[in-house]
């Protein structure tokens, strides 16, 4: 008999953006280290099927998973603080409640009845959300909600999950809301009124939280925490603060501090065993006291929110922690690089170049030039998916001798005219029309050339990367590119897509037609990242130092 899995519901207010995923996997961390076990559903209320379309400037990064599911951000959170392989039926949004629904309806599956939010909505709900639990089965199912407490599209989900807790055991069932305390610069003294208005707005639709967790920029002072208990009716042994850190690794452990984890444990009448920081506590503090940094420069144009790359920017992090190294990472715009040429040589300040994913003909030529600069002048280089693709160009144009060398996506709104596309659209793509969800899609199976630097950094000769594209290098120009001595060291499992190059010769030079970065774990560094931040730190020794 399948054990009873309890039910953890983690709700926001005051304000969007304060940091639930972070809570979320705080909460899962606890338990793991309780040696519970623990799985995860993000419920995001847009009408979006899936975070596939959107811009990254407005919703941060794409998340892709091994089943071929693109996203939400907070997924990338849930992975390398618990180190969970999650799938795309996790991530449970409006537009896929709605869309079944309505095939329901068509079907006639609702036998003739009026289709209404309650019961059909957010029965729909509550049937997505236990469906997950036959996933893994876990002691302890999370269940985030996106947004914040208030909002118009947050309704039927957040109703659903009045259902639920009306319907489950007392004790198999716990909400956490978190929070956002501000400090008025004018004041200079915590304001508690919008959290008690948040509890307020919870309590009118039938919920009330057990634990309180206020967001702040610093630790708040008992008598703030007791004010929120006072006047949010919890108990004062339920609110916990969680300020700014230096890195969302310490959060866990700094909660479990204030007496979190045990509070969870009790709450849920769950079995916990001897509790032990040491090993996460080490993983930590090579993160929070790095020995030396190095600086990483970033070519791209997503430059305005810093969730746009959070993966890439954690891989990077997480490599360089293996090394007992920081990493300061700056954002070049490429557009003004384009305007100006010689603000390419910005980059010999800098250990190394990393080209992140991206979409469109904007800025791509400075990151050409960026490319070239640092394939001329030795400094390590890193291009993942879009970056492997424009590598390829620049060494096309500028090696192999094909002036006109570009990609097929350039030409499609006439951007760029050329003959000679060494990237071309995958043939599977061609008629494709709708967007989401029709890239090449999720973990796919890597060929590894032995003798290769790419062989040595993963020590295997079959890998599984994720992969989020629509075009690939042409095989009409492959072989004159290997002759002019780029190498491609992975291949598609038929041998037809190029998956990975490098060039011999140079410290590090090197690009994948997938996204690493989404399996970067802190305790584990994806192959390829710490590859790069080893050569980084080989030339931030030779460097001379200014």
């Amino acid at each position: 008999m399948a054990k009873k899995t309890k039910f953890v519901f983690i709700v926001g207010g005051v304000m969007s953006g304060i940091g639930k995923g972070i809570v979320t996997s705080s909460i899962g961390k606890n338990i793991q280290i309780r040696k519970g076990s623990i799985d995860l559903i993000k419920i995001d209320p847009y009408l979006n099927i899936d975070a596939g379309t959107m811009n990254p400037i407005q919703h941060g990064e794409v998340f892709v998973t091994d089943d071929g599911g693109e996203i939400d951000v907070d997924f990338g959170h849930y992975a390398r603080i618990l180190g969970l392989n999650m799938k795309k039926s996790q991530n449970i949004t409006t537009g896929k409640v709605y869309r079944e629904v309505i095939r329901k309806e068509r079907a006639g599956d609702y036998l003739g009845q009026t289709v209404q939010v309650i019961p059909h909505i957010t029965n729909e709900i509550k049937k997505r959300i236990r469906e997950v639990v036959g996933l893994r089965n876990p002691d302890v199912l999370l269940i985030e909600v996106g947004g914040t407490v208030g909002d118009m599209e947050s309704q039927p989900f957040l109703e659903a999950i009045r259902q639920m807790i009306m319907e489950e055991n007392k004790e198999d069932t716990l909400l956490v809301h978190t929070t956002f305390v501000p400090v008025p610069a004018h004041l200079g003294e915590p304001k508690t009124k919008p959290t008690q208005h948040s509890v307020k707005e919870l309590r009118s639709i039938g919920l009330n939280p057990t634990i309180i967790v206020c967001r702040s920029h610093d630790v708040l002072d008992e008598q703030t925490q007791e004010k929120v208990a006072l006047f949010c009716n919890v108990s004062k042994e339920a609110v916990f603060t969680l300020p700014d850190l230096d890195t969302v690794y310490s959060a866990p452990y700094l909660l479990d501090q204030q007496g979190f984890g045990e509070l969870v444990i009790n709450e849920l009448d769950l079995k916990a065993e001897k509790v032990d920081w040491k090993e996460w506590n080490e993983l930590t503090d090579r993160y929070e006291n790095p020995e030396d940094c190095v600086k990483i420069a970033m070519g791209g144009k997503y430059t305005t929110i810093v969730d746009s790359y959070i993966s890439v920017n954690e891989a990077l992090k997480h490599a360089a922690a293996f090394f007992k190294y920081g990493v300061k990472i700056d954002w070049i715009d490429t557009e003004e690089i384009e305007q100006d040429k010689n603000k390419v040589k910005v980059m010999d300040e800098y250990d190394g170049l990393l080209v992140p994913g991206g979409f469109g003909y904007r800025g791509t030529e400075g990151k050409i030039t960026m490319i070239c600069h640092a394939r001329e002048n030795n400094i390590p280089f890193l291009g993942l998916c879009f970056g492997f693709q424009l590598a390829t160009v620049e060494f096309s144009r500028n090696v192999v001798g094909v002036k006109d060398a570009s990609s097929f996506e350039f030409t499609m709104n006439g951007e760029v005219k050329s003959k000679n596309l060494v990237i071309d659209l995958l043939p599977e793509q061609k008629g494709v029309t709708d967007l989401g969800g029709t890239m090449r899609l999720g973990g796919l199976k890597v060929l590894i050339k032995k003798g290769t630097n790419t062989h040595r950094l993963y020590k295997k000769d079959l890998i599984v990367e994720r992969h989020r594209h629509r075009f690939e290098v042409n095989p009409d120009f492959i072989e004159r590119i290997e002759k002019k001595g780029l190498v491609f060291a992975g291949t598609s499992e038929d041998g037809r897509r190029m998956e990975i190059f490098e060039l011999p010769g140079h410290r590090f030079f090197q690009a994948s037609q997938f996204h690493p970065e989404f399996t970067s774990l802190p305790w584990n560094p994806n192959p390829l990242f710490r590859g790069f931040i080893e050569a980084a730190i080989e030339r931030k020794k030779e460097r001379p130092k200014t």
